[in-house]
């Protein structure tokens, strides 16, 4: 038999006559399988990333003083991580701009898609490379058995982008790419080496204070003083997600009959609701990404003609006709039937808390 290299550990003699283990050993003795090497060549990695359909990547190390917040739940899912690969992928800009949100909900998912084929592809390059690596879903699933009581994301992909420099963060808490803007999903692959050279944060803020996702927003989430009303933003945009199907649960529930049920529920809540459950479920804004300017591919129309951007951009949106889910007495209810009263508000709870017991009927 073959015997073991010097830095090879000793094995058992049963365990080293196996075949499998005797031609692992042998490979290695001829330099057929040699480790790879401690740090990966920034360059090679790159390239890799762009080849599996990436439209931007940076690395980052995972000890960055920014990601402390993500250290034990990413050691927690590889072990051993040591890198942190941020990649872009550009969505196309007209779909996430249009009033139907079939088509714009149809792009997020496509792109959602696309990066998690990507991520996987880079992963599996780096297992054959010899690494150990790791690809995190870019939105759902996650881990909702934690819902509730934990976060149910294993990575934040905009926290370790913007770390990576890939962009920075806006006021409407999506990732602004300096080139392609808002209009970019992410993904992040977990790597146990090291890089050989790691992203740094930009310089500048990509953001042009325009402040037309302030403007857009039907329910008033985002503050021209950068303050953000995250449950405004969930409780509607996310409606038919986790947090709006339990509260459209209950409500099921809680109705006496079909009758009841359809008094609560229009027709064409129910059959959003049913399109959500039996595809990927659909997003019910999305505007402050659709009216974003920023980013120097998309910046041109909006420097051209802002008045035509306006009214062919931001006024559509604003002008559609949707029903709107607010918390009662929450400030989202008071701004949208201030600034929007031709988009009927509709309480809810969000699914965040039980809903009130009804009286029995006399």
């Amino acid at each position: 038999m073959t015997s073991a290299p010097a830095d090879e550990p000793k094995l058992p003699a049963k365990l080293a006559a196996h075949p499998s283990v005797r031609a692992v050993l042998a490979r290695r003795a001829a330099g057929g399988a040699a480790r790879p090497p401690a740090v990966i060549d920034a360059a090679w990695l790159r390239e890799l990333c762009l080849a599996a359909g990436a439209d931007d990547v940076a690395a980052v190390g995972l000890d960055h003083p920014d990601l402390a917040g993500e250290r034990e739940y990413v050691l927690g899912a590889l072990p051993g991580t040591r890198t942190l690969i941020a990649m872009a992928f550009r969505m196309n800009r007209d779909n996430c701009r249009s009033p139907a949100r079939s088509v714009a909900n149809q792009e997020f998912h496509q792109t959602d898609e696309q990066a998690n084929h990507t991520a996987r592809d880079v992963t599996r390059a780096l297992q054959d490379a010899g690494y150990r690596a790791l690809n995190p879903s870019v939105g759902f699933p996650q881990e909702m058995d934690r819902f509730g009581t934990d976060r149910i994301w294993v990575v934040a992909h905009k926290t370790v982008a913007v770390a990576a420099g890939l962009g920075v963060m806006g006021l409407h808490r999506n990732v602004i790419h300096p080139k392609f803007g808002s209009f970019v999903l992410l993904v992040t692959v977990l790597v146990d080496a090291e890089v050989s050279a790691y992203g740094q944060a930009l310089d500048y803020n990509p953001c042009i204070d325009c402040k037309l996702c302030v403007t857009a927003c039907p329910v008033g989430a985002i503050g021209k003083d950068g303050d953000f009303d995250g449950l405004a933003c969930t409780t509607h945009n996310y409606r038919e997600f986790m947090s709006g199907f339990t509260d459209w649960a209950q409500t099921v529930a809680d109705s006496e009959d079909a009758a009841d049920y359809r008094s609560r529920v229009t027709d064409a809540e129910s059959a959003s609701m049913w399109q959500s459950l039996s595809s990927p479920p659909g997003y019910k804004s999305g505007y402050c990404v659709a009216v974003c300017p920023a980013g120097e591919d998309v910046l041109g129309p909006y420097l051209e003609d802002r008045k035509a951007f306006l009214n062919t951009v931001l006024r559509p949106l604003q002008e559609k006709k949707e029903t709107l889910y607010v918390m009662p007495g929450s400030r989202a209810q008071e701004h949208a039937g201030r600034r929007f009263p031709h988009k009927p508000a509709k309480e809810v709870t969000g699914g965040w808390r039980p809903p009130a017991k009804r009286q029995a009927s006399s």
